[in-house]
Parts: structure tokens; C-alpha cells; sequence
């Protein structure tokens, strides 16, 4: 029987990717699914090292159907990926970095759990090779979630199986002007537009390999294009999610893996005008997008240093940050009779400071590493108040009015 449609079409954008772009092209030549399922669209981007021809070579031998597509050099990861999907025909699309490489079942996974659930994008796991993987979001597989249910807003590279029409309903491609985080963006974008998102946990489908060169996109480019990626995340997300908890959840995550590490122990090494243009940059992202409910799903320390660079503080944020840097442990104070911890970060209850308590105030998942805690606080205050006074008014008489309001 001809297939007239592929169920997928891997896009390898590659650049400068010998020798690792041998295994990743293996890894696809070894997939379980039939090759007549899926296509190759391979864009070589003006590499001087073989790739192109490694490419051809392989266009000549595999047994599905592969396109090389040669360029001149476009800068960066977007440019070849939106070519590839410009050309692709399959139901999915999967994006496959050419120096990583493919567990052999995974693209027949993917489209079968796609397929049976009716899901957008699908997350299948992710193991580091000589670099680190994401791994909160791998508890479990789910054949059906979404990004405010579950930690895939901590997963947001773009190597996940998306459907084609979701992206082609929404125009949606790579946006080139970001020479870091585009990926982030339209994953992002994704999975607020998706109809379902289902996660594979318990099958590697995807090798992230690390160079021995060193050279991963993620890590290249100054400062400032980190400040450029959590600018559009930070905006897509509001521009899609009304304002509340449910934007204030995602945007815990620009703040927390973007802007927060130009703050982190490096900045103690900054030079004076660099900490004091980073600050400059983070400022209309803290005025637009820094609320009190993103703060609380923050860490104390984390939430202390995200303050001062609110109230652009330079003067206290750099004791923070070597105190951190130093590795110190701040004391716990508990309050309240252990219901409340408060961790004694640099400027704790410092009058000249004027930094608010509830700053230093460990919400209950830090709270409770530390003995003597006891959670419930004001919530379980309120909680029993309510039932006092639902017993009192069950006692104190059966008149209509008093009925109304017990019920």
C-alpha cells in the first residue's frame, strides 16, 4: 500500500556537526517505524566540515525518503528549522538536533501515543549523555496534560513531536531575531495553543549529547540575549494567558531559569557597569510581569534577590549574592508556634533595609525541611474558625434565617 502521507517528518538543522552527526543520522536509520511513515528534511547550514556531504551520503542510502537542503549560514538554530518545516508533508513534525540522537522506538511512540490520545505535542524522555536533561517532568507518562497541570513548562527545547497542523493553523515558526530562547518561545507558544499534551516517561525517546567542544547553543551568546529571550517568553505569556494564578505559574519559569542566574554568583564578578546595565535590563521586566503570586512559588533566596532587583537595589543585592555565592546556610527563625519560618538571609528584620518579612518567608515545601515546623498556618486558623462557627450556629436554634446561613 502507498502512503501518500508521511506520519512524520524529522527536520535536522545542522551545523559544523561532525563527527556527532554520524550517531544522529544512525539513530534515525535505526527507527522501528516503518520508513515509509516518515521523511528527512535535512538543512545544512553552511558548515565547512563535512556535514553537507555526510548528509548527501546518507540521502543516498536511507531507506525513507530525505531531502538535504544546502545554505549559507543563517547564524543560528531557527533559520534551518523553519526551511525544514516550510518543506515538511508529515501529520508531525519532529525537530532532531543534529548532534543528538533518536532511542530507536521512539518516533513510533510518539505518533502512536499522539494518535490514540489526539494530543498537540508530545514529550518523550530525555537523557543527558555527557550533559544534564531536564528531569522533573519524567515522574509519570500521561497520555493527556497540559502546561498548567503538570512541570512541562521546565522542558521547553523543541525537540518534541508536534502536529502540523497545529502549527500551521497558527503560523507559527521559529522567530529569528533571537539569537537565544527561540526555542523556549514557540514551545512555548505550543503548549498554550495545543489540544492535549501527552508525556512518554517511560521510555528514552531522545539523547541529549554533550560536545566535547563544548559548543551547545543554549550555552553561547553574551548577557543580553538572555534578557532578549525572557522579554518574549515573559510577553507571549501574557499575551496568551489573562492575568492571575495560572499566568502567574508560568511565569515562574522566565524568572526563575532565564533572568534569575544574570543575578546568580557570576554577578558578584561583574564588573560595576555590568551589574548596573543588567539591572537597567531587568527593570521593565520586573514592572510588566513581577507579581506577588509569582514570588510565592519562589524559594526564599530566590524571591530575595528577584526583590531587590525589583526595587533596584544594587547596595543589598550584593551581599546576597555572595552570601549564596559562599555557599552559607541562613538561620530559621519559626514563629507563630512553627507555623511560620523565616529564613535570616542577609538584611533579615534590617530597619535600614526596609525589606518586607514576608520576603523571608518560607512558603510550606521549604518550610518543612526544617524541625519544629508545623504547617496549616493562617489557612487552618481560618479553617477552624469557620467550623466553630458552623457548630455554633448548628446549636443555637433552627430559625429560618439561621438555616440559610449554616447551610
Amino acid at each position: 500500500m502507498t502512503v501518500t502521507q508521511p506520519d512524520v517528518t524529522v527536520i535536522i538543522g545542522a551545523y559544523e556537526a561532525m563527527p556527532y552527526l554520524v550517531e544522529c543520522l544512525a539513530s534515525v536509520e535505526a527507527q522501528t517505524i516503518d520508513p515509509e511513515r516518515i521523511e528527512v528534511i535535512a538543512v545544512d547550514d553552511g558548515s565547512t566540515d563535512g556535514t553537507g556531504e555526510c548528509l548527501e551520503e546518507f540521502a543516498a542510502r536511507a531507506p525513507m525518503p530525505v531531502t538535504v537542503i544546502r545554505q549559507e549560514n543563517s547564524g543560528g538554530p531557527s533559520g534551518p528549522r523553519n526551511v525544514g518545516l516550510g518543506k515538511a508533508a508529515g501529520r508531525y513534525v519532529f525537530f532532531l538536533d543534529a548532534d543528538d540522537r533518536l532511542g530507536p522506538e521512539a518516533l513510533e511512540r510518539m505518533v502512536a501515543m499522539a494518535d490514540k490520545n489526539g494530543t498537540d505535542v508530545v514529550l518523550g524522555r530525555v537523557e543527558g549523555v555527557n550533559r544534564t536533561a531536564p528531569k522533573s517532568m519524567w515522574g509519570r507518562t500521561l497520555e493527556r496534560t497540559d502546561v498548567f497541570s503538570s512541570n512541562i513548562k521546565f522542558t521547553l527545547s523543541a525537540q518534541k513531536l508536534f502536529r502540523r497542523e497545529l502549527l500551521t493553523r497558527h503560523n507559527m515558526r521559529f522567530d529569528e531575531s533571537l539569537w537565544t530562547g527561540e526555542d523556549a518561545l514557540f514551545t512555548m507558544e505550543a503548549y498554550l495553543r495545543a489540544d492535549g499534551v501527552s508525556v512518554i516517561a517511560d521510555y528514552t525517546c531522545y539523547y541529549l549529547v554533550g560536545r566535547d567542544d563544548g559548543k551547545h547553543v543554549t550555552k553561547s551568546g553574551g548577557y543580553t540575549l538572555r534578557f532578549d529571550s525572557a522579554r518574549a517568553l515573559m510577553n507571549l505569556i501574557s499575551e496568551l494567558v489573562p492575568a492571575g494564578e495560572r499566568r502567574d505559574l508560568l511565569m515562574v519559569r522566565p524568572f526563575l531559569i532565564t533572568l534569575l542566574p544574570q543575578f546568580g554568583p557570576k554577578y558578584a564578578k561583574d564588573s560595576e557597569k555590568v551589574r548596573q546595565h543588567k539591572l537597567e535590563l531587568a527593570k521593565p521586566l520586573m514592572d510588566a510581569h513581577w507579581t506577588p503570586g509569582v514570588a510565592r512559588r519562589l524559594k526564599v533566596e530566590e524571591r530575595l534577590r528577584l526583590h531587590l532587583v525589583a526595587e533596584q537595589r544594587p547596595e543589598l543585592l550584593l551581599p546576597v549574592v555572595q552570601f549564596i555565592k559562599a555557599k552559607k546556610q541562613p538561620a530559621a527563625l519559626l514563629e507563630r508556634k512553627g507555623r511560620r519560618v523565616y529564613l535570616a538571609y542577609p538584611h533579615f528584620r534590617d530597619a535600614a533595609a526596609g525589606i518586607p518579612d514576608s520576603v523571608y518567608l518560607a512558603e510550606p515545601r521549604e518550610a518543612r525541611a526544617f524541625p519544629g515546623y508545623r504547617e496549616g498556618g493562617v489557612d487552618s486558623f481560618l479553617r477552624r474558625a469557620v467550623r466553630k462557627a458552623r457548630r455554633v450556629l448548628r446549636s443555637g436554634g433552627a430559625t429560618p434565617g439561621g438555616r440559610a446561613a449554616a447551610a
